[in-house]
């Protein structure tokens, strides 16, 4: 089933340019940071794959070292992270691994000295979207993503230990969902992972750190992991589109509402100032701002390829030139909010991932034209964002929405089917036109590759967002005149997935293939400083 709740699908809310180079990188450092068994004195972060390849035009470095910090994904401050860190008297150098086939397309070590000579090794993988795993400690293999609450003890490979830790935790009535143990060699140090059902507390970290043989005990807390909730019920349970259907029709509900119901039985709370109706009018008002800002007030990003184009294109909204005859006043609006969005996060500034940062226009750029061409009243914006996270969440559980993974067409191809999704929902569509208008949006942009000039998330990733909006658009109008795709939504994810396997590595966001590998692309990487 698809366990992912709708705000790992829309968020993090994060500051850019990138969900999983930027504010998965930040959040690997935050969970290598818990692990450190004392405060750290200097680390060394070594890159591998993508990470290797971009991790400057993305600011991965920057996100790495904040993360070491205790900064979250949406503090201004990541841009800062270099110098405060010398504030801090934190030492930190970045090592690029270049590419091991044998590793995630974004993986970091991270290896770090303590006070008191102690040191601890943490090596994490950014999954898409901002949802990351840690996957070695000390270079053993563990697999800690933090879906439940989660306890990690270091200890000696002795007989009794492990009877004495799930002794602990039966006296403290925590029941144990899963236990893993991993060892260096036989009476050597080893790992126990333990995932359970209630929250953990300090009393008990303190109690299994005074076992016998035992180094230390802490909790392992996973930003944007989906955390324990409440079991959802049956009939708002869905694993494919097909079930995502047959549910809707059970309940007469539309694709948005079934989604808000099942959001507010997993946070268990429907009312209130951390509800999901709060956190989902969270997400418009950060759209809302995302979309315009930097067509009010411009300004060059990081890497100095983009600033101003989306102003451009809003000029010609309503126009009489070619520009606005060509995509009418709704399209050029959406292609406007699009681009702004992109410029926004190359600015290092906070925008909603939906469901990564180098796909964040498309679905508030489609949504919010749409709204002020229609004058659609924001309760229907929410429910058409609950539609649209329904949809990235059936993509990122059967497929991906990591461009190191699966290509563009992880990111923009599926922002483009939830904005499609969204469109028609908000237009008074059936659930079967929304996934209908997903289908058609994934299968026009199969296939498209992620080549990030100068591994920036700049461009073609901003035209691409642009791209986004008209394959939205035109997906949805598409469905909504009785054009259904032929081939079903489960069929159309599972060829994407296929697809984004087969394409060659230097075509999946390491900046060595596509446009990125130009000549033009090449010769201004160096003239930027940001080709790896």
């Amino acid at each position: 089933m698809v366990t992912m709740s709708a705000f790992e699908v829309l968020g993090p809310i994060m500051v850019g340019p990138s969900s999983s180079h930027t504010a998965g990188a930040l959040r690997i450092a935050l969970v290598a940071r818990s692990l450190a068994p004392a405060p750290i004195c200097h680390v060394d972060f070594v890159l591998y794959n993508s990470f290797s390849r971009t991790h400057l035009g993305h600011g991965t470095d920057r996100a790495l070292v904040a993360g070491i910090l205790g900064l979250g994904p949406a503090d201004i401050r990541v841009r800062r992270s270099f110098e405060l860190a010398r504030e801090a008297g934190l030492g930190f150098t970045i090592t690029e691994g270049g590419r091991d086939e044998g590793l995630h397309p974004n993986t970091v070590e991270i290896r770090m000295e303590c006070e008191g000579g102690s040191s601890i090794s943490v090596t994490g993988e950014s999954l898409g979207g901002g949802r990351v795993r840690v996957s070695s400690i000390d270079g053993v293999r563990v697999s800690i993503a933090g879906d439940m609450p989660t306890i990690f003890v270091e200890h000696r490979d002795l007989p009794g230990v492990l009877a004495a830790l799930t002794r602990t935790l039966s006296t403290a009535n925590v029941n144990i969902a899963t236990m893993s143990t991993f060892r260096e060699e036989r009476g050597g140090k080893a790992y126990t992972v333990f995932e359970v059902d209630e929250p953990v507390g300090a009393r008990l970290l303190e109690l299994l750190g005074a076992t016998d043989h035992v180094e230390f005990a802490t909790q392992v807390n996973v930003p944007g992991a989906a955390g324990a909730s409440a079991p959802v019920e049956s009939g708002l349970s869905f694993a494919s589109g097909s079930q995502l259907l047959a549910a809707c029709g059970a309940r007469q509900l539309s694709i948005g509402e079934l989604m808000r119901a099942r959001e507010a039985e997993l946070a268990g709370d429907s009312t209130g100032p951390h509800s999901p109706d709060a956190a989902m009018a969270r997400v418009l008002e950060v759209m809302r701002s995302e979309t315009t800002e930097a067509i009010a007030r411009p300004k060059a990003s990081l890497g100095g390829l983009l600033g101003g184009q989306a102003a451009s294109v809003a000029a010609c909204a309503g126009g009489d030139g070619l520009a606005g005859a060509l995509l009418g006043t709704a399209l050029t609006r959406a292609t406007a909010f699009a681009m702004a969005t992109l410029e926004r996060s190359a600015t290092m500034g906070v925008i909603v991932a939906a469901p990564t940062a180098g796909s964040a226009g498309v679905v508030p750029g489609a949504l919010l034209a749409c709204a002020e061409a229609t004058g659609a009243e924001d309760a229907a914006i929410r429910r058409a964002l609950w539609n649209a996270a329904a949809v990235g969440a059936l993509v990122s559980t059967n497929a991906t929405v990591a461009g190191a993974e699966g290509g563009c067409q992880a990111e923009v191809g599926t922002a483009s089917a939830m904005a499609a999704s969204a469109l028609v929902e908000i237009l008074g569509g059936t659930p079967a036109q929304c996934l209908d208008a997903a289908s058609l949006a994934i299968a026009n942009t199969l296939g498209l590759v992620c080549d990030p000039v100068g591994g920036m998330v700049e461009f073609p990733c901003q035209a691409r967002n642009a791209m986004g909006v008209a394959c939205a658009m035109s997906s949805a109008q598409l469905a909504l005149s009785g054009v259904g795709c032929p081939i079903p939504f489960d069929e159309v994810v599972d060829a994407m997935a296929s697809v984004g396997a087969a394409l060659p590595p230097t075509l999946r966001e390491t900046a060595e293939g596509g446009l990125a590998a130009t000549p033009t692309a090449r010769g201004g990487c160096g003239a930027c400083g940001a080709c790896a």
